[in-house]
């Protein structure tokens, strides 16, 4: 790119490309491939706006970019601008006449324009600074300041250089005279200023006529927080050299000035600038540097590293107090036209490249070529191990000692002849500006006017710059102001990174405290522009109260809170319809934006100490979007306010979310009277469908039984077969501690049949509760329906069929019933299953059999009967049932062939369940051996696995007795020794009989221990055997 889209900083801005246009030149560029700069070819319909020189009072719409120039591409060139009004002329920004000899008559034609431009914008009163009364603005007056500022020494130059300042990024740097061309050299014009050195508030400054002048600098701040200085001059020394002085340094640890002049390096006191009574000094030196990362480890001693006169020569000495000495002397590849040191690390500018040499070693590295010839070296240590480099292509290159850069370059002027460092920002100077770039981004940040410099250094964080008459300071402006001034005008990205760079120049805390509030500014900034995203991280990271966010929103915050704004305030909007400017839209998507991040942070540490505001504003958020979120805010645990929370609710109709809020404070008498308000109709609220279920599951659960009581009536009306679920469905803790009373609850269910059903059956079958009422009363009532149902048999034949199943499950399953009563109920009936399961229960097998066998001739169910009757009976009793009804298919009166067949099916069925031989002798002797095949194989099999099994188990019982036999004879044949000292290892006592019991591990204890079956566990864990047998 070879023109910047605009003065103010951004990535599209070349600042060296810029103003080398502004001076009529075509950009240069460095070509790597051959070693040299290359001119590239002018580009077609690329051109620059030109500026009005006559400004209106404020910038327009667009902010200070509109009065920018801009970049012109395409085939034509751009529109030419409107013209000025009649009797004025354009100031042009673009290219002067490129002949050297008519630059200075350009420079007076721009400047005579200039001075006409700033004349007619003082009768107008156009001035660039704001009125303070809207109305002055209004009718044309000048406001006050401006009456002050049309007093002031406002030159055309000045008034141009505000707008330049303007279109930069930030206003890093103030530039405030310190030493004036008077206090210098008074009326002697041919004095110029050749080098300086400021140590503390001391300020020397070398000029052409060997002179030396030492001023004492204190620093003023007026309430207007302006920083200026005041200087008082101390000393004048002239050195009798008859050349300019060349360079001063100061070691304050020495109390020593080093002078360079007539290539003589002469160490002076610091305070009345006289030479050292030893006469110690360096000869034979063109430039110096003193070593600010020291290896020689002697504090009472200063490292200086001199170019010599000597070609190709560079030499290191210590200098002491009152002496110096030589360390080293270094032969170069090319004569060294610049030098920097850091510890053993020299950087060189030779005559055609850059290089690092170590000294110590003596192995040197090559950085990039440049030619001394075309512009002015400059080699600045910038830290530990790193230096700045003039480059080419007006590149600021950062390089550290290993030969790499790890800062991209900043874009500064081809004619830059100074460079200094003030954290974070470089400052580079050239023939007509002071620019500054920041170290973080590498953007250009502001430019300063500033004519004829030539000195451009830093001081222990001090930025000094002169010219060859004065000399200026650079002050800069404290970082948090800088910060400031980038987010009013809303520039968040670089307000983020000039505070992260920061942190290195600010106490910890302090850094903590402001980075915080930048970062909640910066996430306003954000919010305001509906950058949501960015705006929530920049929240998070800056800890935000939430409650600053909160009342931006009208009436959310709840009236009972106490919560203030910050001050001074982190934004500028008094709300959220000032923020939005009423557009509801963006209202929309910012009442979007709280709900997600208020539902976010409502569980973190960030709403610790008020989470009440929190969640009270979250429910008016959702109760007033209708978010189906309300509710689940509602059932977990949360901190809403009630009166504030129910007066919203209720405002806006979320009468099913009210009552959860009266659940959630305890308050469930009134949470019912609402939702049944509901249901009823009263009031309309379709939040849910199912509010009725609902307030039957809510009084299941409900540990107030009084509540439960009042409302039974309410749910058993409107449904009896969801209504009991708030007896049979309670909390199991409630259950087991039967906090209702079932005979209270039948007798409330009396009146509700199908209730009462589904509450026995939930007592009987779930609970199994073993009481004979209960049974008896589901008995009576399944035989009841039963017996209804019959009498509708055509009509109800599937239900008919599920209450019978139900019937016949109970009398089978239970056993607590009445069985007389309810056979008595069932006589007359032609409930004759019924009637043989009642019968079985009261071991009337023979009268069940028959009624099954020739009454109902179900034979299936017969089989059934006895295998049900005797599930948990011994196998004789299940014989015996078999054997009954066998007997009952055979014993008829009438041989009727159907129960013959049904008794060889039984026979061959269930052949283990007969014995053999009595089965024999029962059946005719008409019937078949192939008839009984089935039967006599099934038999002869379980004969002979019985047979077979009890040998088995007589072969295990003979091997296992053997084996006790066999350790009864191995225990026998281990003598055991008895005596007077020996005691019982359970009771500690000796032995006062020769009866004694041995254990299998060869413990001895007393016969009436050994019986004593209650042994402690120690006693017990040592004297026991594996077998467990003694």
């Amino acid at each position: 790119m070879l023109l910047g889209a605009s003065l103010s900083s951004g990535p599209a801005w070349n600042s060296s490309v810029g103003w080398n246009a502004a001076r009529g030149r075509r950009a240069r560029r460095f070509d790597p491939r051959r070693g040299q700069l290359r001119l590239p070819a002018p580009r077609q319909g690329v051109g620059l706006d030109v500026l009005p020189a006559s400004l209106p009072p404020s910038l327009p719409a667009g902010g200070a970019s509109a009065c920018q120039p801009r970049l012109v591409t395409g085939r034509a060139a751009a529109p030419p601008p409107p013209p000025p009004p009649e009797g004025e002329t354009q100031l042009p920004l673009a290219s002067p006449p490129r002949r050297r000899e008519n630059r200075g008559a350009w420079k007076e034609e721009r400047a005579r324009l200039a001075a006409e431009a700033s004349a007619r914008a003082v009768n107008r009163g156009w001035w660039p600074t704001r009125c303070s009364s809207q109305a002055q603005r209004q009718d044309g007056n000048r406001c006050p300041q401006q009456m002050k500022l049309r007093h002031a020494p406002l030159k055309a130059t000045a008034y141009i250089r505000g707008h330049l300042e303007s279109a930069m990024s930030v206003k890093a740097f103030r530039l405030v005279p310190a030493v004036e061309r008077d206090l210098l050299m008074g009326d002697k014009a041919r004095i110029n200023i050749e080098c300086i050195e400021c140590c503390g508030k001391n300020l020397y400054i070398g000029t052409n006529d060997c002179s030396i002048y030492y001023f004492l600098l204190e620093e003023k701040n007026s309430p207007a927080e302006k920083t200026s200085f005041s200087v008082s001059k101390q000393l004048h020394k002239y050195l009798s050299f008859r050349k300019p002085v060349g360079e001063l340094k100061a070691a304050s640890a020495l109390n020593r000035l080093l002078v360079l002049c007539d290539n003589t390096i002469t160490l002076m006191n610091m305070m009345n600038l006289e030479p050292i009574p030893t006469g110690a000094r360096i000869k034979g030196a063109t430039m110096f540097t003193l070593n600010e990362n020291p290896m020689s480890g002697d504090p009472f001693c200063v490292e200086v590293c001199i170019v010599s006169v000597k070609r190709r020569t560079i030499q290191l000495f210590l200098v002491y107090e009152d002496r110096v000495q030589i360390v080293k002397e270094l032969l170069t590849p090319e004569q060294p036209c610049a030098v920097a040191i850091d510890g053993h690390y020299l950087c060189l500018a030779l005559t055609t490249q850059y290089i690092i040499l170590n000294y110590d070693t003596g192995v040197s590295q090559d950085l990039f070529p440049y030619s001394s010839e075309e512009r002015r070296p400059i080699v600045k240590r910038v830290g530990r191990q790193e230096f700045l480099l003039a480059g080419p292509g007006g590149l600021g290159m950062f390089a550290t000692v290993d030969g790499i850069s790890q800062r991209a370059p900043v874009h500064w002027s081809e004619n830059v002849v100074g460079a200094a460092l003030c954290f974070p920002y470089v400052v580079a100077l050239d023939e007509e500006f002071i620019t500054v770039h920041s170290m973080l981004d590498q953007q250009q940040k502001q430019t300063l006017p500033f004519k004829d410099g030539h000195i451009l250094q830093d001081f222990e964080g001090r930025v000094i710059v002169a010219t060859t008459k004065g000399v200026y300071i650079l002050v800069p402006l404290p970082l948090e102001t800088q910060i400031q001034d980038l987010l009013a005008s809303h520039r968040v990205e670089e307000a983020l990174v000039l505070a992260k760079g920061a942190r290195r120049n600010i106490p910890k805390e302090k850094f903590q405290v402001m980075y915080k509030r930048i970062l909640q500014q910066a996430g306003f900034i954000q919010f305001a522009q509906l950058q949501f995203l960015e705006a929530k991280e920049l929240f998070r990271g800056g800890q935000l109260d939430v409650r600053e966010l909160i009342s931006l929103y009208p009436f959310l915050l709840p009236s009972s809170s106490s919560f203030m704004r910050t001050h001074p305030p982190l934004h500028e909007y008094a709300d959220l319809n000032q923020l939005t400017q009423g557009d509801q839209e963006k209202m929309a998507k910012c009442k979007q934006f709280l709900m997600s991040y208020l539902n976010e942070v409502r569980s973190t540490d960030v709403a610790n100490g008020y989470k009440e505001d929190v969640d009270t504003a979250l429910l008016k958020l959702y109760a007033e979007s209708g978010h189906e979120s309300l509710l689940d805010l509602l059932v977990s645990e949360n901190f809403c306010l009630l009166a504030d929370s129910a007066a919203w609710l209720e405002k806006h109709k979320k009468f099913f979310a009210l009552g959860l809020l009266y659940h959630a404070n305890g308050q469930d008498a009134a949470a019912l009277q609402l939702w049944v308000k509901i249901v009823n109709g009263d009031i309309q609220d379709s939040t849910r469908t199912d509010l009725y279920e609902y307030i039957v599951d809510f009084l299941t659960s409900c540990t107030d039984h009084e509540l439960v009581w009042k409302y039974a009536e309410w749910v058993l009306q409107r449904s009896e077969e969801v209504g009991v679920y708030i007896f049979t469905r309670r909390p199991l803790e409630e259950e087991q501690k039967n906090s209702f009373n079932p005979d209270d609850v039948i007798s409330c269910l009396n009146k509700y049949p199908v209730s009462l059903v589904k509450y026995l059956e939930f007592l009987v079958l779930e609970r199994r509760v073993k009481k004979e009422k209960f049974h008896t009363h589901l008995a009576v009532l399944y035989l009841e329906e039963v017996l209804r149902l019959k009498s509708l048999a055509a009509e109800k034949s599937e239900e008919l069929s599920k209450s019978q199943a139900k019937l016949r499950s109970l009398l089978q399953k239970s056993d607590l019933y009445r069985i007389r009563f309810i056979l008595d109920k069932i006589s007359g009936t032609d409930l004759h299953m019924e009637c043989a399961i009642l019968f079985g229960k009261l071991e009337q097998h023979d009268k069940a059999l028959h009624i099954l066998v020739h009454e109902l001739k179900d034979f299936a169910a017969a089989e059934e009967y006895c295998v049900w009757n005797s599930e948990s009976k011994d196998l004789p009793y299940r014989k015996k049932l078999f054997h009954m009804l066998l007997s009952e298919y055979l014993n008829s009166s009438t041989s009727e062939h159907q129960l013959a067949m049904a008794a060889v099916d039984l026979l061959n069925n269930h052949a283990a369940e007969f014995d053999a031989a009595c089965v024999l002798q029962l059946i005719p002797d008409t019937w078949s051996v192939q008839l009984l095949s089935s039967f006599l194989c099934g038999s002869m099999r379980e004969s002979i696995h019985a047979q077979r099994m009890t040998q088995i188990a007589l072969g295990l019982a003979k091997a296992e007795n053997l084996t006790y036999t066999h350790e009864k004879v191995k225990l026998k044949g281990i003598a055991t020794v008895l005596s007077d000292r020996k005691v019982c290892q359970m009771c500690q006592s000796p032995f006062s009989e020769p009866a004694f019991v041995r254990y299998p591990n060869g413990g001895v204890v007393h016969t009436h221990c050994a019986a004593n079956r209650h042994v402690n566990s120690s006693t017990n864990h040592h004297l026991s055997s594996p077998s467990g047998r003694t």
